[in-house]
């Protein structure tokens, strides 16, 4: 079976949402988008249409299948990702028809289950029955539960969080964390999860409810209470593992620039390789500079590098941050960009800076080349916040407040800072995983790797803007900022991440490694 690898067409849903978009910016305010349905009231009558207002039906909710898939034959690989890409693309379609409805849920109550959501369900299980017939015609054993994987729901506005309010995890009854090693904290204390049950509510008066709708000047977010006053927010930051003797306590910091010769793109190499538009949000990518859906080990030896050091050719990329104060960007009528409701201007960071470090329990060995690392999760409004890695603060702050589930509001001469601390521990044999997970893992709280894994060098991001601040009035958000990501996923702060392929010449991966091992501080 061939890849998925033509671009879609627009369909007609998304070229109303476009639309909307492009009136909305040209006017420079705000759409807030109604979205009513229930699945269990019938049509036609006023006590039905009350009824459905009701329920408030904010994105679809379906079940991240590629996080399932823990063994896929490698033979197998490239074809799942392919269809993986095209459950993405499915979702994003059903998302823009949600969006793009809103009188005919409003006059029936059933519309979004039989018209959005079963269909979305019919077109899910056609594919994961491929995804079931590449793995066992080469030999794997795909998911008995497969097929359970199929079914969509739509969310109401005020369960956006994937039914978890922690900051860092969900909590059981006895208060022990659920997860596994993925949803750990960092551990150089450079970008520590809150230690509080997560962020703090706002506490600037009339910020602190839903907004109408789903916010945001493309009707899918933020909302205003994903912001929050950060001088306003209790100090949570954990102290860092005590070091014990013997720790690789070095740094190695690279240069590569902040992405200023504006090299973007929309696709994931990593995720859905061969797959055109297979992030459905645009990136910002330094180091290696031919990093798109098609590149190959191959050519990622040949790209060239915006860092200082050539021997670095690795990428380093993330979902660009946008400010929504009804401007409009290159990408305005583009897949990724406006056409799946990632608008406003594109935001270029003040500072980059790229970090190793090591770790504080022992020496760490050399990353494997061609390592690929994924911190975060852009998909936690519907899948939770198990995966979640973002940390957002203020410069000023960075010590004492670190946020996951909200944008900071930053006081006057405070820039907000975007920071990332990659998984350090790996399984010492495969540079990916079918899920591009389970190969790599964060250490423990002591610092400790788990089941066998080994310490690698942990890749640090910091990544600074000059933004002006929000401004919450009526409990709505003005001049908001916010990152790129899939339209159902409301541009949520939680669902920020970062990506990384290790790509090196010259032995730098082991200078790296010696430099962290002797206590050093190289570049």
């Amino acid at each position: 079976m061939g890849r998925n690898t033509r671009k879609r067409r627009m369909p007609l849903a998304a070229k109303a949402i476009a639309a909307s978009a492009a009136l909305a910016l040209g006017g420079g305010g705000l759409v807030w988008a109604n979205f009513y349905a229930s699945a269990h009231e019938s049509g036609g009558s006023a006590q039905s249409r009350t009824t459905a207002a009701a329920a408030q039906v904010s994105t679809i909710d379906c079940p991240d299948v590629g996080q399932k898939l823990t063994d896929v034959p490698g033979q197998a690989r490239t074809e799942v990702d392919g269809e993986l890409g095209t459950l993405d693309s499915q979702i994003t379609d059903a998302y823009q028809r949600l969006a793009t409805t809103r009188d005919a849920q409003t006059r029936d109550a059933s519309f979004v289950q039989n018209d959005i959501l079963q269909p979305l369900t019919d077109r899910r299980k056609v594919i994961l029955d491929r995804i079931r017939l590449e793995i066992t015609r080469v030999g794997g054993s795909a998911p008995q539960d497969l097929d359970n994987l199929a079914n969509c729901t739509g969310r109401p506005a005020d369960q956006n969080t994937g039914g978890q309010t922690g900051g860092w995890g969900s909590q059981t009854g006895d208060g022990q964390q659920q997860g596994d090693q993925n949803s750990q904290p960092p551990q150089d204390g450079s970008a520590q999860p809150p230690q509080d049950g997560g962020a703090q509510p706002p506490q600037n008066g009339d910020g602190g409810g839903q907004q109408q709708g789903n916010g945001g000047q493309a009707g899918n977010g933020p909302v205003a209470a994903d912001f929050v006053d950060i001088t306003k927010v209790q100090a949570n930051v954990a102290a860092k593992p005590r070091q014990a003797r013997g720790a690789s306590t070095g740094t190695f910091t690279t240069r590569c620039g902040v992405n200023a010769n504006k090299n973007h793109n929309t696709d994931n190499v990593i995720v859905a390789p061969g797959v055109t538009n297979g992030a459905h949000h645009l990136h910002d990518y330094v180091g290696n500079q031919k990093i798109n859906a098609f590149a190959s080990n191959d050519t990622f030896l040949q790209g060239g590098t915006s860092c200082q050091n050539k021997n670095d050719l690795s990428s380093y990329y993330w979902p660009v941050v946008r400010v929504q104060d009804g401007s409009q960007d290159f990408d305005q009528n583009a897949d990724g960009g406006g056409k799946e409701g990632n608008v406003g201007k594109i935001l270029v960071p003040k500072q980059a800076q790229i970090k190793y470090a090591g770790s504080p329990t022992g020496k760490v060995v050399a990353m494997p080349q061609f390592l690929r690392i994924i911190t975060g999760d852009a998909k936690t409004t519907t899948n939770g916040l198990a995966n979640a890695n973002a940390h957002w603060s203020c410069t000023g702050f960075e010590d004492k407040v670190q946020l996951t589930e909200q944008y900071p509001i930053c006081p006057e001469g405070s820039d907000v800072v975007r920071s990332f601390a990659f998984q350090s521990c790996w399984d010492g044999q495969n540079t990916d995983s079918a899920n591009h997970r389970t190969h790599v893992a964060f250490a423990d709280a002591s610092g400790n790797c788990q089941n066998g894994f080994k310490a690698i060098p942990q890749l640090t991001m910091r990544l600074v803007y000059d933004i002006d601040p929000p401004a919450i009035e009526n409990g709505a958000v003005k001049n908001a900022y916010a990152v790129d990501g899939f339209p159902e996923q409301l541009h949520k702060p939680a669902t920020d991440h970062d990506d990384f392929i290790s790509i090196t010449n010259g032995g730098l991966a082991n200078k790296i490694a010696s430099c962290l091992n002797r206590g050093q501080r190289c570049q």
